[in-house]
């Protein structure tokens, strides 16, 4: 079947300035000048464009590596188009392969309406709720039936399903694949089909997902979709992407000071990528923060507005400046020195004594104990009086005394 073809138009200024927004921390986008002529036409048209973001709610909670997603979404929302929050209801029983080296267990409609309800509560925290339809893929999947199944499958072949890096390597390596894990990337695909969407955004890991939709739409005879990768946001270590299971994230349940104090944790060049990915602020007034800290403005200052940004988003406005005060008071008998030393630790759990000789805090375990007891060592600005404590996987400001500072990464 002949694909559709995206009438030219010229592409204004203003487009162009729509198209820096959508770029924004971007991993990639697919294909650019086709999306450009879509923008274009849709401020010619007045009509909106539909953004689709198909989500699987795997889990109840989500943490700030999930919005850099809905961050991009909410920013597009602000140039007037319609987002579409497509709950896999259907797609979460088969369990996406994505990245996987074995297969994933389903989940059950009952888990998955549960999840669904608290996500999308959760997200409706960033996107403009006027803008945005939610939307369950079993509405279309359901009625597609066997028969339809079987029809959909004809249209994509092995061969090209293969060419998923994580189908390769587990084909290589003799790790069974099941016959419904295909079927993923095909079920998302023709979510696109029947939403009709303009754009889908994604992270790095789903680009395979998203580009089967696209050439779904080309076999039923749609103008494809454009797409739209976002980077894995780095967590709280450093090092992995931010995961629950790795203990460095950051959930947007959490209490306005648990958020700002992990906020303030992270590192001040990593400082600059959650800026991009996370805030809501204008690029040129994030480059004008770094050009400050160039000129010698304390990164610290900064880091500050970011932490009150997030804390404000996810607790309304003035749950920031309120956490900043909170954060101040438990740090005033030391201010926090501006060279800190980052010290990478392996072995999560980790015992505080150990922890503290580890990180060359205290030059024995007898003096560790010693300065536990004596109420001079304290975690992210807590006092440590058990000497027992068991630290899990994170980033941590440890301190003891006065003037001993370390950010420990411990994994």
């Amino acid at each position: 079947m002949s694909e559709p073809k995206i009438q030219p138009l010229v592409v204004t200024p203003e487009v162009e300035q729509d198209l820096a927004v959508v770029k924004r921390g971007c991993d990639e986008l697919l294909v650019e000048a086709e999306f450009a002529q879509k923008l274009a036409r849709s401020r010619a048209t007045g009509k909106p464009l539909r953004i689709k973001l198909g989500l699987d709610p795997t889990a109840p909670d989500i943490h700030l590596g999930h919005t850099v997603v809905l961050n991009k979404l909410r920013q597009l929302q602000d140039l007037g188009h319609t987002v579409i929050f497509l709950i896999g209801d259907f797609t979460s029983m088969i369990g996406d392969p994505s990245g996987r080296n074995a297969t994933r267990p389903p989940l059950t409609r009952e888990q998955i309406t549960a999840n669904a309800e608290t996500y999308y509560a959760q997200a409706s925290l960033v996107l403009d709720q006027t803008r945005t339809e939610i939307r369950y893929n079993s509405e279309w999947s359901d009625a597609l039936g066997a028969r339809g199944i079987i029809q959909l499958a004809s249209r994509y072949t092995v061969a090209r399903m293969l060419e998923r890096e994580d189908f390769t390597q587990r084909y290589r390596n003799g790790v069974p694949i099941s016959i419904h894990e295909f079927l993923y990337p095909l079920m998302q695909g023709y979510d696109s089909v029947a939403l009709e969407s303009d754009l889908e955004l994604g992270g790095t890991d789903q680009k395979f997902n998203l580009l089967v939709g696209r050439e779904l739409q080309k076999e039923y005879g749609q103008e494809p979709q454009c797409i739209l990768t976002m980077p894995l946001l780095v967590g709280l270590d450093g090092v992995e992407k931010m995961s629950k299971s790795k203990n460095n994230y950051i959930g947007i349940s959490e209490s306005p000071d648990s958020m700002f104090g992990k906020l303030m944790s992270i590192s001040d060049d990593l400082m600059w990528t959650y800026f991009e990915l996370l805030s809501l602020r204008p690029m040129a007034e994030i480059e004008a923060f770094r050009r400050e800290t160039q000129e010698g403005r304390n990164p610290r200052d900064i880091k500050v507005l970011l932490a009150i940004e997030i804390v404000d988003r996810f607790h309304g406005t003035g749950a920031g400046q309120k956490a900043l005060a909170n954060f101040e008071a438990r740090f005033r008998d030391g201010a926090l020195p501006d060279d800190m030393p980052e010290v990478n630790l392996a072995g999560a759990p980790m015992g505080i004594l150990h922890l503290l000789r580890q990180a060359g805090l205290c030059a024995s375990g007898s003096e560790a104990q010693r300065n536990v007891q004596q109420g001079g060592v304290r975690v992210d600005g807590q006092r440590i009086e058990d000497k027992s404590l068991t630290l899990q996987a994170g980033t941590y400001v440890v301190q003891v005394g006065k003037r001993k500072f370390a950010r420990v990464h411990l994994t």
